[in-house]
């Protein structure tokens, strides 16, 4: 099946285990065989966490330029974003580290993780240097009130304008982490409204997973799925795997013929 580059498969995250599910990567070899599949299933991209050898969350330079370069000779056309999640156990310092460290073409960066308590000319130099260096940064937000805060950075020369990347994470506040087609309004309205070029993906917790991000698609976005958010198809049913999370997506996108749109 040809890879769609609307959809980015997130297998594992920094928090789940194989205690979660038997299916969750936690080693390289596992994260690679597990993007592979989601890349036959239909995924162009991998959002990739590594572990250390008790499984723990880990920002490991060394790791990721083993991933990296791994996937790039086994699949050279697949998409592959590292991230700089923190998790409470990393500063802002010491993320930048990391991107500076490995060089990666794409890197996922939470904007509250990064800016808390930083002076604004360090940013400045850190993310104006990511852009000159061809690194894509994609922004997370984790509320529609973060996506004017971006806007205001972005305003005062902190964050470059050129090729804002964003991801909207729907219903990480909300009851039992189940995030609803109806989350992603505010989301979107500010990001219409003051950040007008940006390229924007969301991903969603819980049963409503497919549902929120063909929805993404519908409106112009992309789709950030799999286990890192949730381990249940539409009906309820646990997963047997990542792919089988990325084959329902992709056939949702073909049924209402989502699937080839330009984004």
């Amino acid at each position: 099946m040809d890879a769609l580059p609307q959809i980015m498969v997130a297998p594992n995250g920094a928090r789940r285990t194989t205690r979660d599910h038997p299916s969750v990567p936690m080693q390289l070899d596992d994260t690679i065989a597990t993007a592979l599949a989601c890349k036959a299933a239909g995924a162009g991209g991998l959002h990739a966490h590594v572990r250390d050898t008790d499984g723990g969350h880990i920002l490991d330079a060394g790791l990721y330029l083993e991933l990296l370069a791994e996937m790039k000779h086994r699949a050279p056309d697949f998409t592959v974003q590292i991230t700089t999640e923190a998790v409470g156990q990393y500063t802002p310092k010491e993320q930048r580290a990391l991107v500076t460290a490995v060089m990666p073409d794409f890197v996922s960066i939470a904007l509250r993780e990064m800016v808390a308590g930083e002076d604004d000319k360090d940013l400045c130099k850190f993310y104006h240097w990511a852009y000159v260096s061809g690194i894509g940064v994609q922004h997370i937000l984790y509320t529609p009130e973060e996506v004017l805060k971006l806007a205001s950075f972005v305003e005062k020369g902190v964050i470059p304008a050129q090729d804002l990347e964003v991801l909207f994470v729907l219903g990480r506040y909300s009851t039992n982490q189940q995030s609803s087609v109806s989350d992603m309004s505010p989301f979107v309205a500010n990001a219409t409204q003051v950040l007008k070029d940006a390229d924007w993906a969301l991903c969603a917790f819980g049963q409503q997973e497919t549902s929120c991000l063909a929805e993404a698609v519908r409106q112009g976005g992309k789709a950030r799925i799999g286990f890192e958010n949730n381990l249940h198809n539409s009906d309820g049913s646990i997963a047997v795997d990542n792919a089988e999370r990325v084959h329902e997506l992709v056939a949702e996108l073909k049924r209402e013929k989502l699937a080839d749109m330009p984004n």
